[in-house]
């Protein structure tokens, strides 16, 4: 699906291409990809790379084309080994052409658009554009570190009342989306950092480039800070199972050896041996009393060793 915005004061759709639009392409299909290369000629090779999921952030220079990619968030609505991961939205200018390419349907781009809208203004140029959307990103990492971290502390209550494997391993899923976030940081980071070299900046965009650069270092410093505490938190559950797997494996022992006593002595007197208690008419009560007494003991030994 491709949108044509008009960029002057404000946000307004368009029907048709003209110089100087934005063109938005969200899940472009083989008509909107045709559409790209046929009329507006951009390379075809870039739609490629956008389309691959793990692509890096980068910046390209090809025969007067910008090629940018960037790494945004992204939350799976469908259920996921990692709910949480990010994704590539590909920039694309040259001269009065502006084109941005996401196979991804996404809150960020919902939210951008409609921030754009109310604000009014529209964009300077399409490096202001550029840069907005850098710090659109960055807003939005930050957002989604907020629900992970409200997730974090939701399954250590559930952990708190019963360490359960469903929420270790919801644990575990979340700790993979903060590395695939603490990797596409870093890299829009250094990607951010190259544009203010390679793109002619003025005064606002230096001022906006020092916005995005504040808000990119708290997304990344926050993502560490989560990490860390999702790990710190995954070893202590580690610790806690492995102490309540050493608590029951303790107490089988001695339920085995309370068990252990009474068989021994009943295996001792039941011989085929003279034991002098064959015709002693209370010689099964005397072991029977001699069973539970030792097992009396065992038990009062065990309690003041405090093994159960």
């Amino acid at each position: 699906m491709r949108t044509f915005w008009n960029t002057n004061h404000g946000l307004h759709t368009l029907d048709q291409w003209a110089p100087n639009c934005w063109v938005q392409v969200t899940c472009p299909d083989k008509d909107d990809a045709q559409y790209l290369q046929d009329q507006l000629h951009i390379p075809d090779y870039f739609l490629d790379d956008i389309a691959d999921t793990e692509e890096r952030a980068r910046y390209d220079y090809d025969e007067g084309w910008v090629l940018i990619i960037v790494r945004i968030p992204y939350v799976k609505e469908v259920k996921s080994r990692t709910p949480y991961r990010t994704i590539p939205l590909g920039i694309i200018l040259k001269d009065n052409v502006c084109i941005t390419v996401c196979n991804f349907e996404t809150d960020m781009m919902t939210d951008f658009v409609s921030y754009q809208k109310r604000r009014g203004v529209g964009f300077t140029d399409s490096v202001d554009m550029v840069f907005r959307l850098f710090l659109s990103t960055a807003v939005w990492y930050l957002k989604r570190l907020k629900q992970i971290n409200a997730r974090i502390e939701a399954a250590k209550l559930h952990l708190d009342r019963k360490v359960d494997n469903v929420d270790l391993i919801a644990l575990s899923r979340l700790q993979d989306s903060l590395t695939y976030f603490a990797t596409s940081i870093r890299g829009d980071e250094t990607l951010l950092s190259k544009l203010k070299f390679k793109l002619p900046i003025d005064e606002l965009d230096a001022d906006l480039i020092e916005d995005v650069s504040i808000e990119m270092n708290q997304a990344r410093e926050m993502t560490g800070i989560y990490s860390n505490i999702l790990e710190s938190t995954m070893d202590t559950y580690a610790n806690i199972i492995n102490n309540n797997m050493s608590t029951v494996m303790k107490t089988l022992t001695v339920v085995s050896m309370l068990f252990m006593l009474p068989t021994l002595v009943a295996s001792f007197f039941g011989m085929n041996l003279i034991n002098g208690m064959e015709s002693f008419p209370l010689g099964f009560p005397i072991a029977l009393t001699f069973s539970i007494a030792l097992t009396m003991l065992f038990w009062w030994y065990a309690r003041r060793k405090s093994w159960i």
